[in-house]
């Protein structure tokens, strides 16, 4: 038997060592590079999910080890699932699985993380989306002060008064992501009013265009704005259809006045020559 054993190949010693080896020798050997040989840990029956947690802590871990993680082992801990999901080489198929059983703010890690995969991230995304509506008020406070921008948007759009006022001052959420909710049909006024009155969103250009073309944006801010803005854009802001009465007012007049500055200037320079 000694005999044998002494004419292995010494790879095949280090491949039976590993899947024997105790929960102490298990750690020093998570961080081997041989891929053979990392498989053939986890036929180790000693291996445990804070082993499995540290190996797939390695970026570096191969597709194959990632799959005979996913595959080879009913893994209830979080955080196995969690680095499953955001593993670079874990494939699709196995992260969409996986996916599917985070718990809240897993998803939300998984969404800010700039390792996963963008179809990953987004997937990660819907599945927050899907449960906005459903949250608890606690919840759904703290996803819109560290949820990812589309998340943060859609709790503006709900327009809960505590969480849209986080959601606004969360550092994630985009000038792009206002402009979609000012878009949206049926905006509620108090989301509207919201972004008009915010010190930061109601500042860009964009934004003071798009709440001009909303007709629940509260008449004292555009008026307070209306003079920042392009002639071209106010007179392409004039004909649309759905603007109030009183904005299509403020916007002739705001136009009127800009015709005859224009003339003063022109006979001031005529003037002058």
């Amino acid at each position: 038997m000694c005999v044998r054993r002494e004419m292995q190949p010494e790879r095949e010693l280090a491949l039976d060592h590993a899947r024997a080896a105790s929960a102490d020798e298990l750690n020093a050997l998570l961080y081997e590079c041989d891929e053979k040989l990392l498989l053939a840990l986890l036929q180790n029956p000693n291996i445990q999910e804070k082993h499995i947690e540290l190996l797939l802590g390695r970026s570096d871990v191969s597709s194959a080890v990632v799959c005979a993680v996913a595959e080879g082992g009913n893994w209830t801990s979080r955080e196995v699932r969690l680095r499953l999901t955001q593993h670079p080489h874990c494939p699709k198929r196995i992260a969409l699985a996986t996916l599917r059983h985070l718990y809240l703010f897993d998803l939300v890690r998984v969404c800010l993380l700039p390792l996963v995969a963008p179809d990953i991230r987004r997937a990660a995304e819907e599945a927050l989306l899907s449960r906005v509506p459903h949250l608890p008020v606690g919840e759904k406070m703290t996803l819109a002060r560290r949820g990812p921008a589309r998340v943060a948007s859609a709790i503006v759009a709900e327009g809960h008064a505590q969480a849209m006022k986080l959601a606004l001052e969360n550092p994630y959420l985009t000038e792009s992501q206002i402009l979609k909710v000012l878009a949206k049909n049926g905006v509620a006024e108090r989301v509207v009013v919201a972004i008009a009155t915010h010190p930061k969103w109601s500042c860009l250009y964009n934004v003071r265009a798009a709440l001009l073309r909303n007709p629940q944006a509260p008449l004292p801010r555009v008026r307070g704005f209306l003079g920042d803005l392009a002639l071209r854009d106010l007179t392409d802001i004039a004909w649309l259809r759905d603007l109030s009465a009183e904005t299509q007012k403020l916007i002739a007049e705001e136009l009127e006045r800009r015709v005859a500055k224009d003339h003063a200037e022109a006979d001031t320079a005529s003037g002058e020559e």
